[in-house]
């Protein structure tokens, strides 16, 4: 089949000069055929050095609580050092994430993964951990990338359980570093 998808910006929110600013958009996922929403997507941009344009300084929307006790869960899953190549499939051809020399000058010390390699990583653990594979019962997901994870990291998934779903972060395992943070699973 064939989808659409119909973008717009919900919400701008001005940090100030050399804070950045917010960009909140939202996607919707429409079956081209039936006229069918499949999905919506909702993001967070930072948009580095676009602070300080006048716009409105909030709100900001506050992330999902991280409980404070151990985890009910943890899942690790590797990735590979060539994974970034494979995700450049999906039309991502930013060489952030192949070219050693661009990934210097955006300060990161080689390429880093794809965010939506790390995103469904952690999609895969939660579907795994909490749905046993079954798709119909995964609802819903929201989560703050922290930090980057590099080709050949592993992500350990830590899921607390709560009612309706789950609230879940992801670290790499090698440097022990929060890359995933204040998510929210919900389940259908």
């Amino acid at each position: 089949g064939e989808i659409i998808g119909r973008s717009r910006v919900t919400g701008l929110v001005d940090r100030g000069e050399g804070k950045g600013a917010l960009m909140y958009s939202e996607r919707e996922v429409i079956d081209a055929r039936t006229g069918e929403k499949l999905a919506t997507l909702t993001s967070t941009s930072f948009l580095r050095g676009d602070g300080g344009f006048g716009g409105p300084s909030g709100p900001v929307r506050q992330p999902h609580p991280e409980p404070e006790r151990t985890p009910d869960l943890t899942l690790d899953l590797a990735t590979r050092p060539e994974q970034a190549l494979i995700y450049r499939l999906n039309s991502d051809l930013n060489p952030l994430h192949i070219d050693p020399q661009v990934a210097k000058a955006a300060g990161f010390p080689r390429p880093i993964l794809h965010g939506l390699c790390t995103f469904g990583t952690v999609c895969h653990a939660l579907l795994r951990s909490l749905c046993d594979y079954d798709t119909a019962r995964f609802g819903r997901m929201e989560l703050r990338f922290s930090s980057p994870v590099f080709p050949g990291e592993t992500i350990r998934t830590e899921i607390w359980r709560e009612e309706g779903g789950a609230a879940f972060r992801a670290r790499v395992v090698e440097r022990d570093k929060v890359v995933v943070s204040n998510g929210l699973f919900r389940f259908a």
